[in-house]
């Protein structure tokens, strides 16, 4: 890890209560970083209970004046910018809430970075901005305010020197993941005893374990000390997506458990990704470590105390 002074680099991360954010920021504290997070007046920082005595924990008005301040107050090394809100499909009263999200507020995070001279942003953006595995073709409403701050983010590039690496994620999980995803759908399942409807079970599903996923952006924020102005985007693949229905084989195969799933019981969703994106550059000094198989088992622990 690179040291910008005595006191080791510092870090100002947003998204920092959700399943990813949290698992970086203990990372992050673990290799001699300091840390800020970035937070609502109502967020649940129990997540992040066993480091909070570690972290400087700054709570956000919904003012851009307000994040100015803050910002200019944590005088960061490097922004991990993971804040997000996450819907696969959107209804009309979400509509306030994915531009305010995505949009607004990383735009206001953006015009505080560059208020203060601050020049080195890791954005998250998604696999889904690629249907079809098209250069740009949103999958839903959701990459859509993804790919349009990305387009915000050219300007700030060109006018203000911003140093930007943005890594595209596919689906993530490991140990502690609360999100009504994949996972815990299938340890529900097999810890349950109840069935599963599911689709028919063709697409291909492309899945990272959360040390590898931290192990990306800890690489990719050390490459920005030494990346020219620019922005930079790689996709953050298993490398090996696989059928669900092999995925779920997989999963039986590594616990012992059985998996009761009614397969085709329930249609695609609308505009389903059967095959993942495939035509991105891979992060240099990066690739997955952790098998699906191992990761399974890594997170037998955390789902068993939930029974």
């Amino acid at each position: 890890m690179i040291d910008i002074n005595m006191q080791g680099p510092r870090a100002l991360v947003t998204g920092a209560t959700g399943f990813i954010g949290s698992n970086l920021v203990k990372r992050l504290l673990q290799e001699g970083w300091g840390v800020d997070i970035i937070t609502r007046a109502d967020s649940n920082l129990e997540i992040l209970s066993p480091v909070c005595d570690k972290l400087t924990i700054r709570v956000h008005d919904g003012s851009t004046r307000g994040l100015v301040e803050l910002v200019g107050e944590a005088r960061p090394d490097v922004v991990f910018h993971l804040a997000s809100c996450f819907l696969a499909q959107h209804k009309p009263e979400d509509i306030e809430i994915l531009v305010t999200s995505n949009l607004l507020f990383s735009t206001q995070l953006v015009e505080a970075m560059v208020a203060h001279g601050i020049y080195r942003l890791l954005n998250t953006g998604t696999s889904w901005q690629h249907y079809h595995n098209a250069d740009y073709l949103p999958v839903n409403l959701y990459a859509a305010t993804k790919q349009a701050f990305e387009d915000i983010l050219s300007y700030y590039v060109d006018a203000h020197e911003l140093r930007v690496t943005s890594l595209a994620l596919f689906d993530t999980y490991g140990p502690g993941d609360t999100r009504q995803k994949l996972m815990s759908l299938l340890w529900k399942t097999a810890l349950g005893g109840e069935t599963l409807s599911m689709s028919p079970g063709k697409q291909l599903i492309d899945i990272v374990y959360i040390d590898d996923i931290v192990d990306a952006f800890l690489i990719a924020a050390d490459q920005l000390f030494i990346q020219p102005g620019g922005h930079l985007r790689y996709g953050l693949s298993s490398g090996h997506p696989m059928p669900l229905v092999e995925l779920a084989k997989a999963f039986e195969n590594a616990t012992g458990h059985s998996l009761s799933i009614k397969w085709g019981a329930r249609e695609y969703r609308p505009r389903e990704v059967m095959v993942p994106w495939t035509a991105f550059e891979t992060l240099p000094g990066w690739k997955p470590s952790v098998s699906f198989e191992e990761g399974i088992l890594r997170t037998r622990t955390s789902y068993n105390s939930r029974k």
